[in-house]
């Protein structure tokens, strides 16, 4: 077989029912994107009729179109909503080696090295998994089903119930990639590594050492340095933004709500001290919205309540308390499946929420009423509990 070294990046019209499914989760935003009619694709040196879409700087090719130039036919099941990809050579790779792969080498496949963000079961018993990393591209969402070779860092075979966010994986992946931001594809293969602790908080202090950088995440109350933990960062750590992208140590300032996926081990001294293995920068302020985020969560909120409930709320809609809330705190009763995966993942990484609430004329009796919102999304999660 003719080892063509092109990585495939797709898309198809059938492809979008999973990857809105993957949108309402809040693991993908729409984006838009540049033809680029002047950048010229070519395959083992010829010139090909493709034209490649740019969405923050990185080329997407069609399926169809590239994979026939690569010697590919693509057949889409709709009912699955699997799109396959079988080599025109015979289903074998030329030397023998009968690697199963259908003529498709492994170097073919897109690879990452990461932590797992998020994890989303979806209704087929399959897995959407949320990871950044370093690899073929930052920052993924992977499809883990029964034909994914899940192992552990033991070799053995593992658990879909072992995917759990924290995790340290390796992953091959593709050859095909959805059209979206961030791209989605199917894992061929996952490796499992160590499971780390997560923390979402404001930076405190961030030095730099003899051995590289320490960072202090959480703030003590009342004297209570358990709410706080002190972090060392050496050259294995990787302080990333939202999207995977580097993030300079320089650029790390006290004040930033940051997440930080560390350990699993931790000393017994008050912070308690231990390795950090990834940073995920989140913005510039960890502890405070900016008013306009106030405003946008006022409106939504106040627009979410009934008129029921709108004549017992003595708060003007302008004087509404809003304020970010540690998700597995809130006290939040979930509307929808969805806004139970989107609570469910803001717990897995001890992520906070956004929370408006009213003082009502039931307030000696039921205690006040709180509309909860997810942080990022601005997804609706549901009311508290009242008494």
């Amino acid at each position: 077989m003719n080892k063509k070294k092109v990585i495939i990046v797709a898309t198809l019209a059938g492809l979008l029912g999973s990857a809105v499914a993957a949108e309402a989760s809040g693991f993908l935003q729409k984006v838009n994107g540049f033809v680029r009619s002047d950048v010229k694709v070519t395959v083992d040196g010829e010139q090909t009729s493709l034209k490649p879409v740019f969405i923050n700087g990185q080329a997407y090719l069609p399926a169809k179109s590239e994979a026939d130039a690569l010697g590919y036919d693509v057949r889409y099941d709709a009912k699955d909503k699997t799109l396959s990809l079988t080599s025109r050579d015979g289903g074998n790779d030329g030397g023998g080696n009968g690697n199963g792969n259908g003529g498709q080498e492994e170097a073919n496949y897109m690879t990452l090295a990461g932590i797992i963000q998020g994890v989303n079961k979806l209704p087929n018993g399959s897995y959407q998994l949320d990871v950044i990393g370093k690899g073929t591209n930052r920052w993924v969402i992977l499809t883990v089903d029964k034909d994914t070779q899940l192992t552990g860092a033991n070799g053995q075979a593992a658990e879909m119930s072992a995917l759990k966010a924290g995790t340290e994986i390796t992953a091959a992946y593709g050859p095909v990639m959805a059209l979206s931001y961030p791209g989605q594809s199917h894992a061929a293969k996952v490796t499992l590594g160590s499971e780390h602790l997560i923390k979402e908080d404001a930076v405190q202090t961030v030095k730099h050492t003899n051995d590289g950088w320490q960072v202090t995440l959480g703030k003590a109350a009342d004297g209570d340095s358990l709410s706080s933990v002190v972090l060392n960062a050496g050259k294995e750590t990787s302080v990333v933004d939202k999207e995977g992208q580097p993030v300079a140590w320089e650029n790390v300032k006290a004040g930033m709500r940051v997440r930080a996926y560390y350990g699993p081990m931790m000393t017994k001294s008050l912070p308690p001290i231990s390795p950090l293995f990834y940073l995920v920068v989140l913005g510039d302020q960890a502890d405070a919205l900016t008013p306009a985020a106030v405003g946008e969560f006022r409106t939504l909120a106040w627009n979410k309540l009934t008129n029921e409930q709108k004549k017992h709320v003595t708060t003007k809609q302008a004087d509404a308390e809003v304020s970010l809330v540690n998700a597995a705190d809130s006290g939040v009763l979930a509307s929808t499946d969805e806004a139970k995966q989107l609570l469910q993942a803001a717990k897995d990484r001890g992520g906070k929420l956004a929370a408006v609430t009213y003082a009502t004329d039931q307030d000696q009796l039921l205690g006040p009423l709180t509309v909860v919102y997810d942080l990022d999304s601005k997804t609706f999660i549901g009311f508290n509990i009242r008494k």
